[in-house]
């Protein structure tokens, strides 16, 4: 008989986990436009103010590691995700560039303390004989609100302003304290004394070349974030926005499936047929601009990266022991942070002196560059380790 998976507490750590990453994800696609056709800002430096924010978390998500497993889990939770929603009013005095670049700084450290105690407390939750499943549907609230709130956010932008904007990222940051108040995490034993500091402690080491190999897929994703949107504006796509919900459909479909065959043992084809979905469909994106081609190519996007991304998780998560799951998870994520910031900061610079297309063609070519990885290096890294 399956352990029961969708108690209270999973619901109320997936309910907050969207609502969290709703309200981030609500300025993605906004703050270059806005920048852009607000405050006249190059496109270079859209990626430099972008990037900021995943720099911001790269630095930090190795020491959140450690202190989600040296202390109380839900109280990071709590305090860290209290200061992030905080910050949120910042952005409605910001006209600069400068405090553009500031306040996104400073978001990403406290958005990377965030997202490394949810994921962790989440994982204390999940039944172990669950684990990819559980991993696959918590994930997906994390990728959902990825897809549709920046659909959101544009609708919100066009008609009301970036500052009621803002205002909407609050109240659901607020609703995630809020409901992140009422999970109730399983008691750990406290240790001793506290682990030693070492470099093991901040990154999970075994787990570099599978750290590596989600840095190359991961690019992709910073650049369609950060500039499908334009492309679509600039191939004249009608409603370029709903790029997002035909991605968060792929996202469902995926997530929902894919996770089964993890846990049954099939980690390694899912992870190599998700890795070449991502590549054909990254290329598709820049090769074809017609309306159909552009959704459809999104909706495979979705798919890609909805069935990869937690398979990759489960790898980080299975390689470490209990007390280092924190420290397997802010891997996980640093590896998402890195290949974001690069797709941002690469897709800023590479949009100065190319049609955007061509960074789609350069994604999906790193993505093909990791499916070689994967099958070569980092299977057998896993299985060395598991």
């Amino acid at each position: 008989m399956k352990e029961k998976l969708w108690n209270k507490n999973f619901i109320n750590a997936c309910a907050a986990n969207f609502l969290m990453a709703s309200s981030f994800n609500l300025l993605m696609p906004t703050i270059p436009i806005y920048l852009t056709e607000e405050l006249g800002v190059e496109h270079s430096k859209i990626g430099i103010v972008l990037s900021s924010y995943a720099l911001a978390m790269l630095m930090v998500r190795p020491f959140s590691g450690y202190l989600i497993d040296v202390f109380d889990r839900k109280k990071m939770l709590l305090i860290s995700l209290s200061v992030f929603v905080a910050i949120f009013t910042g952005y409605l005095f910001a006209i600069t560039i400068v405090a553009f670049m500031l306040l996104r700084f400073i978001h990403g450290l406290f958005w990377g303390i965030s997202t490394v105690s949810s994921n962790t407390v989440a994982i204390d939750i999940i039944p172990s004989s669950r684990r990819a499943e559980g991993i696959g549907y918590f994930g997906m609230n994390m990728n959902l609100a990825m897809a549709i709130a920046p659909f959101i956010a544009i609708n919100i932008f066009d008609a009301f302003g970036f500052h009621t904007l803002i205002a909407c990222s609050i109240i659901m940051g607020i609703l995630a304290i809020t409901v992140a108040s009422f999970i109730q995490t399983p008691l750990r034993p406290k240790p001793e004394e506290k682990p030693p500091l070492s470099f093991d402690r901040f990154i999970l080491l075994k787990g570099i070349p599978i750290f590596l190999n989600q840095v190359l897929v991961t690019v992709g994703w910073g650049m369609l974030v950060s500039y499908a949107v334009l492309y679509g504006r600039d191939n004249h796509i009608p409603n370029a926005g709903m790029f997002f919900l035909f991605v968060a459909a792929g996202l469902i479909l995926s997530r929902i499936t894919s996770g089964r065959f993890v846990d049954k043992g099939h980690i390694h084809p899912v992870a190599i047929i998700a890795l070449s979905i991502i590549t054909v469909s990254l290329f598709t994106f820049a090769c074809f601009h017609s309306v159909v081609s552009y959704f459809t190519s999104a909706f495979f996007v979705g798919v890609g990266y909805g069935t990869m991304l937690p398979a990759l998780q489960t790898c980080f998560v299975n390689m470490a022991p209990h007390d280092r799951r924190g420290t397997a998870n802010s891997t996980y994520l640093m590896a998402f942070d890195l290949g974001l910031a690069i797709g941002m900061l690469l897709g800023g610079f590479l949009s100065e002196v190319h049609p955007l297309s061509f960074l789609y063609y350069t994604a999906s070519a790193l993505s093909f560059i990791a499916i070689w990885m994967y099958a070569i290096v980092s299977r057998r890294v896993y299985n060395k380790n598991s």
